[in-house]
């Protein structure tokens, strides 16, 4: 049986400004099973980046309903939604996002210790070694390059072991040599967690990496095409 983790079913958001309305999502229906990686991509104003907000529940639908772990957001208040992104979904975002005042170490650690959990530092420090940061522990995000503030970033989305990664632009900021290695650390993070992922880019040679690829204009989906990694066949 195919395990639904992520459905959304006629999704709209309008935003009334000036007194018209404008629609950025319009009618959008899509799910994505357990352990699969789905890319969202399409040109700027697509509605890519508010379609992954609407999933992760950062924002409400004007229309429409999404199921995120069996969850419906919508029948949820601002605080439940965030304890259900707490215990289940990871992000990665194009401008990294990290807290000035902490270090890198403690910017990971940062995600267990909301959920009360103790002694969590052996983890985080795990988790930066994985991503070649072992020498940087106490730096500062003002002390490091955009390429080292974004796996900071990665380790600290994988710390909670999320069931769900959500990545906006993950590449966005860096360079082509950085951005190989944070998509290598991604989706190598992503497999060995099982985590299932869904990526918005522009990059259509980093969505093609994923397994399925849904394609906006508009604020519609308008396409799905296949990736380049096969997808499994549930049992």
């Amino acid at each position: 049986m195919s395990n639904i983790v992520l459905q959304a079913n006629q999704l709209t958001k309008t935003y009334t400004s000036a007194q018209r309305n404008l629609t950025v999502i319009d009618s959008v229906s899509f799910e994505c099973e357990e352990g699969n990686s789905l890319s969202i991509i399409g040109p700027s104003g697509s509605g890519k980046t508010t379609l992954l907000g609407l999933c992760a529940g950062l924002d409400v639908p004007t229309h429409g309903t999404i199921s995120l772990m069996g969850f419906k957001l919508n029948n949820m208040n601002e605080d439940d939604r965030a304890y259900i992104r707490n215990q289940y979904v990871g992000f990665v975002f194009q401008n990294f996002q990290l807290l000035s005042t902490l270090t890198a170490l403690e910017n990971v650690m940062v995600p267990l210790e909301l959920r009360g959990e103790k002694n969590v530092s052996a983890k985080a420090k795990e988790l930066l070694s994985r991503v070649g940061l072992a020498d940087r522990f106490h730096h500062y995000p003002t002390q490091l390059s955009g390429g080292e503030q974004q796996r900071v970033a990665m380790a600290r989305a994988f710390i909670t072991d999320p069931k769900i990664l959500f990545a906006d632009e993950p590449t966005g900021n860096l360079d082509d040599e950085n951005a190989q290695r944070i998509v290598e650390l991604l989706f190598g993070l992503n497999k060995e967690q099982k985590t299932t992922l869904v990526l918005v880019t522009h990059n259509l040679e980093l969505a093609q990496k994923t397994q399925r690829i849904l394609r906006m204009k508009g604020g519609k989906l308008v396409e799905e095409l296949p990736g380049s990694i096969p997808l499994l066949v549930s049992q």
